[in-house]
């Protein structure tokens, strides 16, 4: 969450977008109860925008028997793969890495955890593309199999969607170092060099529910999803 959230927050130079309030609820807090409903206990949160204030809003929404760590990334204007590689001497494998601001269902960290091949990266992915909410704008994956053949936002041909939850060998960060050009690189470019040597697997989310929230139409969307009853 090291970003500015510059597409969601415009001119408002306060606004931190981790914090966004969805019905009520910082947008983090979502993401933070989801991760300790599915047994995780260590989080670790790479920041770099207005750090200061937004670690220390964080750290009241954690809840008790969660640790927390906090990584700065200084190069945070740079791209997502930057803050990723931020957190290389943090974590062990495996691990499980996340965007904090997607919204998921609790089952897909679950799903995750239970079907994960621990020899590669393990991705999850969406097929459900008619529920897509602005699939222009979605990271497109195309599977070959229960392999990763291609992903990126313009692919022409592509029968999944990358929901933005990982299960990652250490290996990943290695791949990440050679993904980098003029040093930078987003998290795509490292998962496609990965998936080039066959080392990406699909796990689909099924029928279960989660949305980035990237711009105001997104968020209204998300409000709109949970505020909906669950029909039995």
């Amino acid at each position: 969450m090291a970003g500015s959230g510059s597409r969601l927050r415009g001119a408002d130079e306060s606004f931190l977008k981790p914090l966004v309030p969805i019905l009520g609820r910082p947008l983090i807090s979502y993401t933070i109860d989801a991760l300790a409903g599915a047994g995780i206990r260590k989080i670790n949160a790479v920041v770099g925008f207005e750090s200061e204030r937004l670690v220390a809003a964080v750290r009241r929404l954690v809840p008790a028997g969660i640790e927390i760590c906090f990584i700065e990334n200084p190069e945070w204007q740079k791209q997502n793969g930057i803050s990723f590689l931020a957190a290389k001497d943090y974590v062990a494998a495996p691990f499980l890495l996340t965007m904090s601001d997607h919204l998921f269902d609790e089952a897909i960290v679950d799903l995750l955890i239970e079907s994960a091949d621990l020899g590669c990266l393990n991705l999850a992915i969406d097929r459900k593309l008619n529920s897509i909410f602005d699939l222009d704008d979605a990271m497109k994956v195309q599977i070959r199999g229960d392999r990763v053949a291609a992903i990126g936002k313009n692919l022409e041909n592509y029968d999944a969607i990358d929901v933005g939850l990982f299960i990652c060998p250490l290996e990943i960060f290695e791949y990440f170092e050679r993904a980098k050009q003029g040093g930078d690189c987003s998290l795509a470019d490292g998962v496609r060099l990965m998936a080039a040597d066959d080392k990406v697997r699909a796990i689909d989310i099924g029928d279960a529910w989660w949305q980035d929230i990237d711009t105001p139409e997104m968020l209204q969307q998300a409000e709109k999803k949970l505020s909906t009853p669950i029909k039995s």
